[in-house]
């Protein structure tokens, strides 16, 4: 089964880019939690395209309808299952795609793990549409952890070359995430966000794409959740982020600036604060021994170029068995960094609550 993941908390993915709709199954909601439908409808808009020059022109407008596990207003306990219809596909953009494997894509390897037969309009399965229902879920789990306490937000860090604030640098409040939230390109320096506009714009009239990286923050985590070794919160947290399509690299804390620093800099002593214990610094980012420290949790992840560009490419035609060229036409993201941004926070969502329940 390619989409299953959890422990206390299970969560399922089904669903093409342009077949019916697209849905999910989360298994383990605790009962009787009332949940906020503006809330998840707000979550979904941060994600759904076709808002800016940025990114993609496809319009969705990614409304879930429950099917199951939602009564009253209220989760039952049972499996919560969602679907969100598609609208507005060009599948006819896709028929030459059928024997191009796009350079970068799931195409060539997809067609040999589901042996010809895997649907390939807009990347089928393997579509960033799929994150859709992600977060829808994450919104769910983030209202969850929002009763006890717990917020979860991020940042572009990075667009290319050009580079935002850390949080480390920063006051972590809610009301500094709950301010993200509202920017179309959630920055802590807005000076930067002319350039990363800019370098957005330039891979587009270049044919091209760019990457970046995004910064995410839990807040309100009390010290002594996880476990060490394979459940730890790294690992539950480096699973679903890897789960999302475009992320090639994830590091908690300072990461791997770490490796070039002596212990001495890279360890987070402790002083109390009253009668909570804190860390003047959090280079390990709120994570020791696999377990929460009490301090906030702090990853960033590394998200690829979109792959699909209207630059010619190499490539085969696994009909033919020849090799090919191939220009992508249809409609992409220059940059999906800033989409990304409430995916990434979504499973972040999951995965603390699978921790916490």
């Amino acid at each position: 089964m390619s989409g299953m993941w959890g422990n206390k908390l299970k969560v399922s993915i089904f669903g093409e880019s342009h077949g019916v709709g697209i849905g999910i199954t989360i298994d383990g909601l605790p009962s009787g939690f009332e949940i906020n439908m503006n809330e998840i409808l707000k979550e979904m808009a941060r994600r759904a395209p076709g808002k800016s020059k940025l990114s993609t022109a496809r319009r969705e407008t990614d409304s879930p309808e429950i099917l199951s596990g939602y009564f009253e207003g209220k989760t039952t306990g049972t499996p919560l299952c969602a679907i969100i219809r598609n609208g507005d596909q060009h599948s006819k953009d896709y028929g030459k795609l059928k024997d191009l494997m796009r350079p970068g894509h799931a195409d060539y390897p997809g067609n040999i793990r589901y042996n010809g037969f895997n649907d390939y309009r807009g990347g089928g399965h393997f579509s960033g549409r799929i994150t859709a229902p992600l977060v829808f879920a994450g919104a769910i789990c983030k209202q969850i952890l929002e009763s006890h306490g717990i917020f979860i937000g991020s940042h572009v860090k990075s667009i290319g070359e050009v580079e935002d604030k850390s949080f480390s640098e920063v006051e972590l409040t809610k009301e500094l995430l709950d301010n993200l939230k509202t920017k179309e390109l959630p920055l802590l320096f807005s000076d930067k966000e002319a350039l990363m506009r800019e370098t957005v714009l330039k891979a587009k009239t270049d044919l091209d794409s760019v990457g970046g990286t995004i910064e995410c923050t839990v807040l309100g985590m009390n010290p002594g959740i996880g476990n060490p070794f394979f459940d730890s919160v790294e690992s539950t947290l480096a699973h679903l982020m890897f789960s999302v399509p475009a992320v090639k690299g994830i590091e908690f804390g300072k990461g791997f600036e770490m490796t070039k620093l002596r212990g001495s800099d890279c360890n987070d002593e402790y002083y109390y604060d009253g009668d909570k214990v804190k860390t003047y610094t959090n280079n390990n980012g709120g994570i020791t021994g696999g377990i929460t420290n009490g301090m906030p949790i702090l990853f960033k992840v590394g998200i690829k170029p979109t792959a699909s560009i209207a630059k010619k490419q190499r490539t085969i035609n696994i009909d033919e068995k020849k090799d090919a060229e191939l220009e992508i036409h249809g409609r992409h993201d220059p940059c999906i960094v800033q989409r990304a941004v409430p995916v990434i926070e979504a499973a972040t969502a999951i995965g603390i609550l699978d921790l916490i329940l």
